[in-house]
């Protein structure tokens, strides 16, 4: 289970059954997007030999001496392969200064964490009252349809991440992104800052509207990674940049085919 975004603060996969779980050490764990990196935490509980299916951990690994795994270190094969074999083949591990910086973001991350969400709360709830705003995605929002998903599972908040659609679609949520002040905007999420993404006119532009729509992305979407400036100043912030784009929502609505 990826678990980047709630961080174990917020959520804890083994207890709900999960075997194995990956975080992009960039996002809120770091916070600041000063280094780069992930983790994979196992549980130690899978029976990788009883499966049938996992080969590489029940059968001898040639480039290791022969080691097989599941018999060598029975409950820790999965984390001891990915160690040994795979860190050697792949090169992948953090710099001395890399986990530096990552462990003073550790410290801070339970007081960050339960900011994130107050502010993204009180962002959400802003911005569903909004005319300008056709839908606000946000599972710890009353009346979203993962709500009591949400609280069962992320008791203490979800994050600070969302998505809006601008009503409109493109044009209108162009405008919307430009006029923005404060936030940031950037393909990075989960920061101590307030980060805006559009994917129509930044990651996904090669796409067509229809192409958008099939790939479950509106042309008006708008993805908001809530940071933790004072959240007065990011709601006046995303105010004023609605307040900029209602003739485009008006003339995007007079143009639409009947």
């Amino acid at each position: 289970m990826d678990n980047t975004f709630a961080t174990p603060i917020n959520c804890r996969p083994f207890e709900w059954g999960a075997d194995i779980v990956i975080h992009s050490t960039t996002k809120y764990m770091d916070g600041h997007a000063v280094q780069g990196g992930g983790v994979i935490v196992d549980g130690g509980k899978f029976d990788w030999a009883a499966s049938g299916k996992f080969p590489d951990f029940t059968e001898p690994d040639e480039s290791y001496h022969g080691v097989v795994y599941t018999r060598e270190f029975g409950a820790m094969a999965y984390i001891i392969k990915a160690r040994m074999q795979l860190m050697r083949d792949f090169g992948c591990y953090p710099s001395a200064h890399s986990a530096f910086l990552l462990n003073l973001g550790l410290e801070t991350l339970p007081v960050r964490m339960r900011q994130y969400c107050e502010n993204a709360l009180t962002v959400a709830k802003f911005l569903e009252a909004s005319d300008k705003i056709a839908s606000v995605r946000y599972p710890a929002l009353p009346g979203n349809e993962h709500f009591e998903r949400a609280k069962k599972y992320l008791p203490l908040g979800t994050s600070g991440v969302m998505s809006i659609d601008i009503k409109g679609g493109r044009a209108p949520a162009m405008k919307f992104m430009d006029s923005l002040k404060l936030a940031c905007n950037e393909v990075h999420v989960a920061d101590i800052r307030t980060c805006v993404l559009h994917p129509a006119s930044e990651t996904h532009r090669q796409l067509t509207d229809e192409q958008l729509v099939a790939a479950g992305i509106e042309p008006g979407m708008v993805r908001i990674s809530v940071g933790l400036e004072n959240v007065e100043d990011i709601i006046a912030d995303l105010q004023q940049a609605l307040d900029q784009i209602a003739d485009q929502i008006a003339e995007a609505f007079n143009n639409a085919p009947v």
